[in-house]
């Protein structure tokens, strides 16, 4: 039987990122390994704070398991073994990357998806002075989608000042949890002339009642709202659209589940990521290929990714290598 270990890495940004709950300058993520010495699957998670996780916290809960994968824990009864979140992400991707290692047959296939096709992702604008967004987009004019980080003040401005400088553009708009109901309704029907086709996570998760309530002209995205296939009922009449993160949901097992009950709710797709290497967004591309909405921009935001990159042409991502994952 295969052994799992995990670790923890540190990888540079291009620049700082900034969101509505804080800025860093690095991202750091915990790499699960399952090997038996001749082949090894590898899974990556990005820890998360708002999710009450941190990369110490999630290494525990992945070493833990390290008896049972030795003991023949599978992909199913891991679903049972962890709760949802990243520690279950990083073994489930592993485990997959394994199978698809040992056997010699791609993820994909196994997982009964179609061959993977290239994707445009969006790009994301940290959070930032309406002046320095501005700059930023005009330096990204070229890419077809941006996703704004928003904070709740000033952020007409800023969606202002990314649409003058970057016209062609459609634009996604993420407040992260900053807005209130009263914020939502000013800024909403401004933004139906300023090219924004998204608007993600703009109310509290656990303040979102008023959303039931809210003209919804631009599709409204649940984020922090949506964990995983379990959270896809308590959606209804707030949200049209659901973001899909592996991290979230422990795991590729998950993502397709999810992706599954949320369609069978009327929800359309988006998948996201946290800011993580290529070896996180390989099992997420897959996901991603029915998805309306594509952000799994993280190694574009990194200063150093991983060996065997997914392979990017501006905002077009490509198919994973083999040698990366699956």
């Amino acid at each position: 039987m295969p052994a799992l270990s995990a670790r923890i890495e540190t990888f540079p940004l291009r620049r700082h990122f900034t969101i509505s709950r804080g800025s860093k300058t690095e991202t750091i993520v915990v790499t699960a390994t399952v090997s038996d010495g001749t082949v090894s699957g590898q899974g990556e998670c990005g820890p998360n704070i708002r999710y009450d996780e941190t990369p110490e916290s999630v290494l525990a809960q992945i070493e833990a398991l390290a008896p049972e994968i030795a003991a023949g824990l599978d992909r199913t009864a891991l679903q049972d073994a962890l709760p949802a979140g990243a520690a279950r992400n990083a073994i489930d991707c592993a485990l997959w990357d394994y199978e698809a290692k040992r056997t010699g047959i791609p993820v994909w296939q196994s997982a009964g998806l179609s061959r993977p096709v290239s994707l445009e992702t969006a790009f994301t604008l940290s959070a930032d002075s309406p002046e320095a967004m501005g700059r930023d987009a005009a330096q990204n004019a070229h890419r077809p989608l941006l996703k704004l980080k928003l904070t709740g003040a000033d952020d007409l401005a800023r969606v202002r000042a990314v649409h003058a400088a970057a016209p062609g553009a459609q634009l996604i708009v993420d407040a992260n949890e900053a807005w209130d109901a009263d914020i939502y309704s000013r800024s909403v029907p401004a933004f139906r002339d300023l090219g924004v086709s998204l608007i993600e996570q703009p109310l509290p998760a656990d303040k979102d009642t008023p959303m039931a309530g809210l003209d919804r002209p631009i599709p409204v995205c649940a984020d922090e709202a949506f964990r995983d296939a379990a959270s896809v009922p308590a959606l209804a009449g707030k949200y049209d659209v659901v973001n899909i993160k592996l991290d979230k949901t422990g795991g590729l097992t998950g993502a397709l589940q999810a992706v599954q009950d949320a369609r069978i709710r009327g929800f359309d797709i988006m998948v996201g990521c946290m800011v993580g290497t290529s070896l996180a967004m390989a099992p997420a591309f897959l996901v991603a290929q029915t998805a309306r909405f594509v952000d799994l921009d993280g190694p574009l935001l990194l200063a150093t990714d991983r060996e065997h990159p997914l392979p990017v042409e501006g905002s077009m991502l490509y198919p994973p290598p083999s040698a990366l994952w699956g």
